[in-house]
């Protein structure tokens, strides 16, 4: 197979790949919705970065706008607003995350990547719901700071670190089917250099552990603090 051969063949793998991702965060922003006050979000955005850290910022930034698009001219009943504000959560959060990640495919560089994305997500949404969400729900931007505090903040956190932790639990499985099928060849998450080893095995399924829990107490947070409720389909 000729070098020229070979590029266009990988080229097609991951273009069906990341059409694969896109499909997927599609059914998890229709299937899950997680409501407080007129704020929601779903598990998207943890999908999407899984995609990112294994195809790179470029192809999240483009599942971020195919997915936000498909969603505004289907489900979505906020239109306008509501594309551009998922564009805006969206990206910042998994094109840091995987921007991070894919200059260093270690646990440390996940771990560093989705903190930094944590924290790129939850200030942009804080600026972008000063300047864009008066006009949605005809308030002034400081009825709007108001809000801050006691549930803008908050929700967007909650948010950011629950779809964090389903990064680490997520990554396993899908990067090892995609494995299998052909469309990647990244090897599992923090284990790039010495997969072969068992502790490494072990110190994966332990973060695996702790992400679960970590997803576990930030949905507590949300229904018991911020009175959220969750609804399927």
């Amino acid at each position: 197979m000729s070098r020229t051969t070979y590029r266009s063949d990988s080229k097609i793998r991951t273009v069906a790949a990341v059409a694969v991702f896109c499909a997927l965060a599609y059914v998890a922003c229709v299937v899950f919705h997680f409501r407080a006050s007129f704020l929601t979000f779903d598990l998207k955005d943890a999908v999407m970065t899984v995609g990112a850290m294994l195809f790179g910022p470029a192809w999240g930034f483009a599942m971020v706008l195919v997915v936000a698009l498909i969603e505004m001219v289907t489900v979505s009943t906020t239109g306008l607003y509501g594309f551009v504000m998922n564009v805006l959560a969206s990206a910042s959060f998994v094109c840091t995350a995987s921007f991070i990640y894919t200059r260093r495919r270690t646990m440390k560089g996940a771990l560093v990547g989705t903190l930094c994305a944590v924290a790129a997500m939850t200030a942009v949404m804080m600026l972008a719901n000063l300047v864009i969400t008066p006009f949605y729900i005809g308030a002034t931007a400081a009825d709007v700071a108001k809000m801050i505090p006691t549930l803008l903040l908050p929700f967007n956190l909650t948010k950011a670190v629950f779809n964090a932790a389903l990064v680490f639990i997520l990554y396993k499985p899908i990067s090892a089917a995609l494995r299998r099928a052909g469309f990647a060849s990244v090897t599992v998450l923090g284990t790039d250099t010495a997969a072969h080893k068992p502790e490494k095995t072990r110190g994966l399924g332990l973060t695996i552990v702790i992400a679960a829990l970590v997803a576990a107490a930030a949905l507590v947070f949300f229904f018991l603090v911020l009175h959220g409720s969750v609804s399927f389909g």
